[in-house]
């Protein structure tokens, strides 16, 4: 390589980095994905450990029952985290990672105490049709950007979601 191509090498390098992120999606409607994809995180993450600890505290006939069906939604929830996380790093924004953060993003309150299994049932109910709407409410950001990778994030966690609190409201039937 001469040293004319390294020479325009060099600046092509420093003028695409002075540019930042370039996917074709400007900053500023970015940084409104990422806010939005950050409330999804906080809410993802909240219902996590609702979950979780219903899952731990779990008691009375539909045990066996509620107990496994907790676990392999927390299981599904854990995975989520990191693939919203991710695609908010992926757009430049840090990702929230404190209770202190997700505390104030998060629209789903916190359970104080143990509550029955049925209570149990219908706050995760509750945190799953939140969760939907956190997304839903994040779309027309997306649309306007043109941001299929996060359209296609938040069109697959509203149907995890959707399709979870109907599982769970028909054992309220």
């Amino acid at each position: 390589m001469d040293s004319f191509t390294r020479k325009e090498n060099a600046v092509a390098k420093k003028s695409s980095a002075a540019k930042g992120i370039d996917i074709g999606i400007a900053e500023k409607d970015r940084a409104k994905i990422a806010e939005g994809l950050s409330r999804l995180l906080a809410d993802t993450y909240t219902l996590y450990l609702k979950t979780h600890n219903f899952h731990w505290n779990v008691k009375g006939p539909m045990f066996q029952t509620l107990h496994l069906m907790f676990e392999a939604q927390y299981n599904e929830l854990a995975l989520a985290v990191d693939l919203i996380a991710e695609r908010i790093r992926a757009l430049g924004f840090p990702a929230p990672g404190t209770y202190k953060a997700y505390a104030k993003l998060s629209s789903i309150p916190e359970t104080d105490g143990v509550p029955e299994a049925r209570d149990m049932i219908r706050l995760l109910v509750e945190g799953q049709e939140a969760v939907v709407r956190t997304a839903r409410s994040v779309f027309p950001l997306v649309d306007k950007a043109n941001d299929e990778p996060s359209a296609d994030l938040l069109t697959q966690r509203m149907q995890v979601h959707e399709k979870t609190a109907w599982m769970l409201r028909s054992l309220l039937e």
